[in-house]
């Protein structure tokens, strides 16, 4: 028996400006006869899914995965069923996301994660990282990933993102020991097989800021094992003067030489996560039965086993 489906009998109207469209069709190969097909097939198939028991089937959140993957179903496919079970296997990290949970809203306080107001040149979405406003020894790993995991849910809904992609500033400043004891070996394993090819957003530009000597080695580790194409996405700046070189001021916190404080962008987040809140908690109303337990034990022991190879190859859209 096939999927139970969610909010499946509405019109849909394209949510795209005019630009994106123009992006959507030159580098998704999307227009309206191959979007309306494509949403077709994909409702049927998780109608007819016989481990997929509900189901958001609505055009921008199924458009998630096919853009993220260039309007290939199959590849579609298989990323929403991996974001489905990552979702159910760990719960601590992907469920119960609300605004409303005290250790939550004290990070998002802190100014550890937040989409900034205005989109870069690219028009694309920038989500602002500063390692130094996380405290270790106040929040866990698994607090530190259930706010990434409540900020990009809040984004993947908006349609011109979902063809632009996004662009991430990481400061690193004030990065300690601290925060990278705060993660076992097995968290660690688990991370990276969860974020292999799970979640659907298109990851266009990375930039590095302020990298301490205690973290250097890590990242020379981690960019050896990525693809040309997506090594060359990641950029580092020893401060925010050659970051100001690749992105347009005027977009980033005052505290960073942009003209809005910080402050100012957390309050505006959070009047977004509010008004999104209902619907991102019915997120967790959606099941996928996951495959016996030794099975994926082994299909993890497999992805992580092919870490390295996996990510050489990795070509990001």
């Amino acid at each position: 028996m096939g999927g139970q489906q969610q909010e499946s009998s509405e019109v849909y109207q394209c949510g795209l400006s005019s630009q994106a469209q123009a992006v959507a069709k030159q580098q998704l190969r999307e227009d309206e006869a191959t979007r309306k097909h494509a949403l077709e097939q994909f409702r049927d198939w998780i109608r007819k899914h016989p481990r997929i028991k509900r189901c958001r089937t609505d055009a921008v959140f199924l458009l998630r995965f096919l853009r993220t993957k260039k309007f290939s179903l199959p590849q579609a496919q298989e990323m929403l069923e991996r974001y489905l079970t990552i979702r159910q296997t760990y719960p601590d990290w992907f469920q119960n996301l609300d605004i409303e949970d005290p250790g939550i809203e004290a990070i998002i306080d802190a100014g550890y994660l937040v989409p900034l107001l205005l989109r870069d040149e690219q028009g694309r979405r920038v989500i602002l990282s500063q390692a130094g406003r996380f405290d270790p020894y106040r929040f866990t790993s698994a607090q530190m990933v259930r706010v990434h995991s409540l900020v990009v849910e809040a984004l993947m809904d908006d349609e011109d993102s979902q063809v632009h992609g996004y662009t991430y500033l990481n400061d690193e400043s004030g990065l300690t020991m601290g925060h990278l004891s705060a993660w076992s070996v097995s968290d660690i394993r688990n991370m990276l097989a969860c974020i292999q090819n799970s979640t659907p957003m298109r990851h266009k530009e990375t930039h590095l800021l302020n990298v301490p000597g205690c973290a250097n080695k890590i990242i020379e580790f981690a960019l050896s094992m990525l693809s040309d194409k997506l090594r060359s996405r990641v950029l580092l700046h020893k401060n925010v003067k050659e970051l100001q070189k690749r992105i347009d001021p005027k977009i980033l916190p005052k505290e960073y030489g942009g003209e809005v404080p910080l402050a100012d962008m957390i309050a505006e987040f959070k009047r977004s996560l509010r008004a999104k809140r209902d619907e991102i908690k019915a997120l967790d109303d959606m099941r996928i039965e996951i495959l016996p337990k030794e099975k994926c034990q082994s299909a993890a022991n497999s992805s992580l086993g092919g870490l390295s190879g996996s990510f050489r190859k990795l070509e990001v859209d």
